[in-house]
């Protein structure tokens, strides 16, 4: 059954030489071949600023902001490509998360607590980093990734989010990368 599927690729640099780029268009492509609707949308091409006062927060977004919004709302099955910078998403990331977030869109708090507005979704986060990614996931307990995952997705709804970690991506070379976007193919085509 064909899914519609919403990518983002988190890194600021979106430029066709970064592997995260490499790996959403391998994901989309192969999503695509087998009649998956796809939208695509690379960091680097929304403006986002970053937020200063709950003020702000509580405010409607500006109409692009809108736009990936109502993007994220078609999507039956989001994913985010980005790379871990200090430990976490990088800061434009953040700040688009930020303003997509802005004016209650995913979820809001109530006497009864949570309540995710995006429920019936499905979620994949795609991360490159460094350190190889048993260390990142055994020494730092994979927290950069647990807050977008369990502070932002699971909040919103978001079920199941899967993880991929590709770690040592500056070590693993042109068969490890190979290896992965495989793995995105197989990913891609089954919308997981």
């Amino acid at each position: 059954m064909a899914k519609r599927i919403f990518i983002l690729n988190g890194h600021p640099d979106s430029g066709a030489d970064r592997f995260c780029a490499a790996l959403c268009e391998t994901y989309a492509a192969a999503a695509t071949a087998v009649g998956h609707e796809v939208r695509r949308l690379d960091l680097g091409a929304v403006e986002a600023s970053v937020l200063t006062s709950a003020a702000a927060f509580a405010e409607p977004p500006p109409d692009a902001i809108q736009e990936v919004q109502a993007a994220m709302i078609r999507a039956e099955h989001l994913v985010i490509v980005f790379p871990l910078w200090l430990g976490g998403v990088p800061a434009r990331l953040k700040a688009l998360l930020e303003q997509v977030y802005r004016g209650g869109f995913g979820f809001e708090i109530g006497p009864k607590g949570w309540n995710g507005k995006l429920k019936g979704r499905s979620a994949r986060l795609v991360v490159t980093m460094g350190m190889p990614g048993p260390f990142f996931r055994v020494v730092f307990g994979g927290h950069g990734v647990k807050a977008l995952a369990k502070g932002v997705l699971w909040l919103s709804g978001y079920r199941p989010i899967r993880t991929s970690i590709v770690g040592g991506v500056e070590m693993i070379g042109p068969k490890g990368r190979a290896d992965w976007l495989a793995r995105m193919r197989t990913l891609g085509a089954k919308a997981l």
